[in-house]
């Protein structure tokens, strides 16, 4: 990974070591406090570059387009809410993606196989290990966003969620969240309410440099990426596990990206 991360910054190859202990330490810290953390810098220019470089092209000629309406729980009934409460109110999504069968070889696809990537990220949230999904497709994705498009208000399945962005569009396209929103025992229906109405001052907006890696709790955390006004925002998302051997299911992998099968199936 020498040349791909910043490891004078980020020291991933050494685990156990007091560096990569202060780091994890301070990964930890700032999750509690913020409900998430940023590593500025993360991926070095040059991998930026070499990574935009691969997925770009692929992402013209073969990325599924995602566009779908939904609501924040991407479910048309929810227990303790009545079918026209304004909480189920649906806004649209819309993107371009590409799968990790659509990856192979690349910086992405290195990085995400990469065992100490998924060491670090299991130390930071206090699991004892992490394991790359099994999934071909859902293992890691790269979205592409372009003007006017954006990703509407949601909660994550799985805890917690892991995103690199590969490049920044010129204007809009920008991160809001609200941590804590809900949680196991209380869905805050009324706060989910107050939050897209837009009178929630505990949310955040949050703009992310290219080449940054984002980690924050998904599942209770209410986000979403405001559309883009100009540029092209292009972003990685992957996906560990608690558990070996993770697949979606046929009905996941046709909603999310318009096929079932691997390419090489």
């Amino acid at each position: 990974m020498d040349g791909m991360i910043d490891l004078k910054r980020y020291p991933l190859d050494r685990p156990g070591s007091a560096d990569w202990q202060a780091m994890v330490a301070e990964c930890q810290n700032v999750l509690a406090a913020e409900g998430m953390f940023e590593l500025d810098g993360f991926l070095t220019e040059a991998a930026r570059v070499q990574a935009v470089a691969e997925l770009e092209p692929v992402l013209a000629r073969e990325a599924f387009v995602h566009a779908r309406r939904h609501n924040i729980y991407f479910r048309k009934d929810v227990p303790g809410l009545a079918p026209d409460d304004p909480v189920l109110a649906e806004r649209e999504t819309k993107s371009h993606t590409i799968c990790g069968d659509q990856m192979t070889g690349s910086v992405m696809q290195r990085l995400y196989d990469w065992p100490e990537f998924a060491r670090f990220l299991a130390a930071v949230m206090g699991k004892p290990v992490l394991y790359v999904m099994a999934d071909p497709l859902a293992r890691v994705n790269t979205m592409a966003y372009h003007p006017g498009e954006g990703l509407n208000w949601h909660f994550d399945r799985s805890e917690f969620t892991t995103t690199l962005l590969l490049q920044a569009p010129d204007a809009g396209g920008l991160f809001e969240y609200r941590r804590d929103l809900r949680s196991e025992a209380d869905p805050n229906h009324a706060g989910v309410a107050d939050l897209l109405a837009g009178r929630d001052p505990q949310m955040r907006q949050l703009r992310l440099a290219a080449g940054a890696l984002n980690v924050f709790r998904g599942k209770n955390t209410a986000h979403r990426v405001t559309p883009v006004a100009s540029g092209k925002r292009i972003i990685s998302v992957f996906s560990f596990y608690e558990q070996p051997g993770v697949m979606f299911t046929d009905q996941e992998r046709q909603g999310f990206y318009g096929r079932t099968k691997a390419m090489a199936d």
